[in-house]
């Protein structure tokens, strides 16, 4: 049986240098059959379905290059904190969770800065305590590199005042904050979600990309291995509406060659990368810096994995087909970084992969050209909440911060994001902060490091396809992947269109 044929007709930005513009596109069988302008095409399929759209703009579809898949569709129905301007107001939406959750049921719940707070110090367990006493709560801060949990919480986890820190994590005095891999120690005494709740939150996730628009997504490895194995089974049952690019942890990453698992392009759901961290994050300090470090005297940052640890995995990853795909946000994590990837460049080149860096929020200037043929995948949203801290605590990075043209210049490819949950998957941040430049309380950050609208349309189309490896993506010619995004103005309202 003849695959249907489908006539798009629509206002098109291909992304293909050979034809920038056209009328209309013929979709069959997934793919992209024909490109140029509605009599041309027309002409190709007369008796194809038509879709007009002359009204909208039509572009490759959206991707979001970095965010936590399974853990966003969970943080659906945790307490939402993004937005919290104090304690009391964290307070209140805990007491408010609290009075219609059954006692002795863990709360969750995440999004907050301390800086949105008014915090100059870490919260303590006491303030938590004084509205969910009989609750077990496990709050995360915003970038997912602090936690903040109530006595009962941290009594259920075995930690005391005199718990020693774990490696590459801090335990604050008086309790209440975690740092880094502490955050673990009370994560592990929360009961395991059932497979069912597992598939449930990824369908949430998933789901609610596609309904902003989103066509496919690079999942990050910062969740439990029942995270992509439900992806997997949503893929295998034809549930997924996204293609979906995941990365392993490294400390799995013998699994791996026990399993055979490497690059497999084609379905929806694939095994690409492998996920090291070189830091933490700036608001939790924890983010790697060069001295003097934070302007505020709290010190030079956390280092997590080691240069020498990123070298070893990183090149058995290549040879298995997988990308190293490393975090580094502080100038100091994002040096020893590229120190490390000058090693497995060659083996890289010669496999194809495009070494990434995720976020590459804070860099020295002689960095930025070291970034040539890397993937940097940021996350221009983290900007407007980023701004005053940036200024408070690394005003000698300021210049070199976000850097987006300064790295697409040096020869990076630039892969947009969200993060999420770290942040909610909503393009339209990005695209407000790349071109604008404007933090949540209005000032300007590196305003000389903006993009245009169609740079940011690549970054999170393109961009994102280039990093996987995926050359039938985030273009639209013949013989790409019939994934598309329907817009109202480019940056405003958008639908995907996948065939």
């Amino acid at each position: 049986m003849t695959a249907p044929l489908h006539l798009l007709l629509a206002r098109t930005l291909t992304l293909d240098p050979a034809q920038p513009d056209a009328g209309a596109v013929l979709v069959g069988g997934g793919r992209v059959l024909a490109v140029g302008s509605a009599e041309e095409v027309q002409a190709l399929a007369p008796r194809a379905e038509r879709h007009d759209h002359r009204d909208l703009l039509l572009t490759p579809g959206l991707a979001d290059a970095h965010l936590h898949l399974v853990g966003y569709g969970f943080s659906l129905s945790e307490v939402g904190l993004h937005g919290a301007r104090s304690v009391s107001e964290v307070q209140a939406r805990v007491a408010q969770r609290a009075m219609n959750t059954p006692h002795g049921t863990w709360i969750r719940g995440g999004g907050f800065l301390m800086s949105e707070l008014g915090l100059t110090e870490y919260p303590s367990a006491a303030l938590l305590d004084e509205v969910s006493p009989h609750h077990p709560v496990l709050l995360y801060s915003r970038d997912l590199h602090l936690a903040w949990a109530n006595s009962l919480a941290l009594r259920l986890a075995g930690i005391s005042e005199v718990t020693p820190d774990p490696a590459g994590g801090k335990i604050v005095r008086p309790l209440g904050t975690l740092l880094e891999n502490a955050t673990d120690l009370v994560a592990g005494a929360i009961p395991a979600p059932s497979e069912a709740q597992y598939l449930a939150a990824a369908a949430a996730g998933a789901n609610d990309l596609a309904a902003r628009g989103y066509v496919s997504a690079h999942t990050m490895a910062y969740e439990a291995p029942e995270a992509p194995r439900a992806l997997q089974t949503l893929a295998s049952r034809g549930e997924l509406p996204l293609r979906v690019w995941a990365s392993l942890p490294h400390d799995r990453l013998h699994l791996a060659q026990d399993l055979g698992i490497g690059l497999n392009p084609g379905g929806l759901f694939q095994w690409g990368g492998v996920k090291f961290f070189a830091d933490g994050a700036l608001g939790s300090r924890t983010a790697w810096l060069h001295a003097p470090g934070f302007a505020d005297g709290s010190g030079t940052g956390i280092p997590l994995d080691s240069p020498e640890l990123i070298r070893e995995l990183g090149a058995q990853a290549i040879a298995l087909g997988l990308t190293p795909v490393t975090h580094a946000i502080g100038d100091r994590a994002n040096t020893e970084v590229l120190d490390a990837y000058d090693h497995l460049r060659e083996a890289a080149n010669a496999r194809g992969i495009r070494l990434r860096i995720e976020h590459a929020q804070h860099l020295r200037p002689a960095d930025v050209p070291r970034f040539a043929g890397l993937t940097a995948s940021v996350q221009p949203m983290h900007l407007q909440g980023d701004g005053a801290m940036i200024r408070q605590l690394l005003p000698h990075l300021e210049r070199e911060t976000y850097a987006f043209r300064a790295l697409r210049d040096a020869g990076a490819v630039l892969a947009f994001g969200s993060d999420a949950p770290v942040t909610p998957p909503d393009y339209r941040a990005n695209f407000a902060a790349a071109i604008s430049r404007v933090d949540d309380e209005g000032g300007r950050i590196a305003p000389h490091e903006a993009l245009t609208e169609l740079e940011v349309l690549h970054a999170h189309t393109r961009g994102p396809a280039l990093a996987a490896g995926w050359e039938d993506e985030g273009i639209i010619r013949p013989g790409a992947r019939a994934a598309f995004t329907l817009w109202d103005r480019l940056g405003g309202n958008a639908r995907a269109l996948v065939f």
